[in-house]
Order: C-alpha cells, then sequence, then structure tokens
C-alpha cells in the first residue's frame, strides 16, 4: 500500500515537473521559429527540449509570457499565429532582420506590456489592431520603414508610457490624445513626414501644467512630463 502511494505521488510529482505550455501555444512559437529562420539565428532553439528552455522564451504557470530575441539575426516575416500566444507580456524582437507587415493578429495579445521591434525592416501600416492592447506600456517601432498614418485607435492605449516611431516613413496627423494620456512620459516621433509635428513639439507637461494643443494654453494639472523628440526640419 505504501508502495502503491509512493508511486502516485511519485507519478503526479513527474507530471507536475514536465508539465508544458498547452500544444496551440507551442504551435505558434514553431511557426515564428520556422518562418524567421530560426536554424540561422545567433543563439537558436533546441525544439526538442521543453519549451521553458528555450532561449529568451519566459514561461508562467505553463503559459508563455515573454519572448526576448534583441540582436539574435531574426530574420524574415512574422506569422499570423503570433496572435495566439495571448499570454504575452513582453514581445522584444528588435535590432534584427525581420520583414513585411505587423500582422493584424498582434491585437489579440491583450496581456502585451512591452511591444517592441526596433531596428528591423518592418513595412506597410501600423494596424490598427493594436488599439486592442489596453495593457500595453511601451510601443517600440523606431527605424523600420512603416508607412501610413498612426491609427486613431492609438488612443485606446490609456496605459502607454512609451511611444516611439522614430525614423520610419509614417505622415499625416498624429492622434492629438497622445499628448493627453497621463501616463505617457517619452513621445518620439521625429524623422517621419506628419503634418502636426509642430503641435507636439512645443508640448511640455510637468506636474503643474499642461499645454492645450487646442488653444495652445496652459493649464493646470498633474500629469507627468512626456519627454519630446522632433526633427530639426520642423
Amino acid at each position: 500500500m505504501k508502495r502503491l502511494l509512493l508511486t502516485s505521488v511519485l507519478a503526479l510529482f513527474c507530471v507536475i515537473v514536465t508539465a508544458q505550455v498547452t500544444p496551440k501555444e507551442k504551435q505558434a512559437l514553431l511557426d515564428f521559429y520556422i518562418e524567421t529562420q530560426g536554424d540561422q539565428w545567433v543563439q537558436s532553439w533546441d525544439i526538442n527540449t521543453p519549451v521553458s528552455e528555450w532561449q529568451g522564451i519566459t514561461v508562467e504557470n505553463d503559459k508563455v509570457t515573454g519572448i526576448s530575441l534583441l540582436f539574435n539575426n531574426v530574420a524574415g516575416e512574422l506569422p499570423a499565429s503570433i496572435g495566439d500566444l495571448v499570454h504575452l507580456k513582453t514581445l522584444e524582437l528588435s535590432f534584427n532582420k525581420i520583414q513585411g507587415a505587423l500582422p493584424e493578429t498582434l491585437g489579440n495579445l491583450k496581456n502585451l506590456e512591452v511591444l517592441a521591434f526596433n531596428g528591423n525592416a518592418l513595412t506597410g501600416v501600423i494596424p490598427g489592431s493594436l488599439g486592442n492592447l489596453t495593457n500595453l506600456k511601451q510601443l517600440h517601432l523606431s527605424s523600420n520603414k512603416l508607412t501610413g498614418n498612426v491609427p486613431t485607435a492609438i488612443n485606446n492605449l490609456t496605459e502607454l508610457e512609451v511611444f516611439n516611431v522614430f525614423d520610419n516613413n509614417l505622415a499625416g496627423s498624429l492622434p492629438v490624445q497622445l499628448a493627453n494620456n497621463s501616463n505617457l512620459k517619452e513621445l518620439m516621433i521625429a524623422e517621419n513626414n506628419f503634418t502636426n509635428i509642430e503641435m507636439f513639439s512645443i508640448v511640455l507637461l510637468s506636474n503643474s501644467g499642461a499645454l492645450d494643443l487646442e488653444k495652445r494654453t496652459l493649464v493646470p494639472t498633474a500629469k507627468t512630463v512626456i519627454a519630446i523628440e522632433s526633427s530639426d526640419d520642423n
């Protein structure tokens, strides 16, 4: 009886120890690995080992919560199935060779707090689905080849602390509501073709006042300082 009980306990222990992410999440990671030439990465994955042992992957409670693969020669396009990693809090893929458009399915990652693609070769527009990421605190898209307007859905990101689209080919008007975001600390928008950049270049929020962009007057507030970057050409 004791031996049977011990065997049962050991079996349960093994199940707990070897528990892994869901097949759907693992497949999304494998899709990402294949589409971005994982065998050519600086630090690749041994896909025969548990997901929790893969380079740059964070697993919490059998859920993939983080991907961080900076400077890793990640090349190719992002698969739509990346949107299946719904528990992600951090997606950090800066300074790689990622091409193509950002998939609309990124909008499924509603737990994301950091989304970073600085220094890649992304093209196309910023998908409006990013407006679904209401927990997002940092959005880094600098030094890519993104075009089009910044979608007004970005106004939904009320937790945003950093908005960085420096050095792209974006145009049109920036959503003015960005300047009224009480959590925003850094707004990096230079080296684009925005039509209202002069409005943002004179915004300086402090604990004692904020600039009303419509009236261009200082009004009392208790908002955090926003750091502004603006192009010398503007």
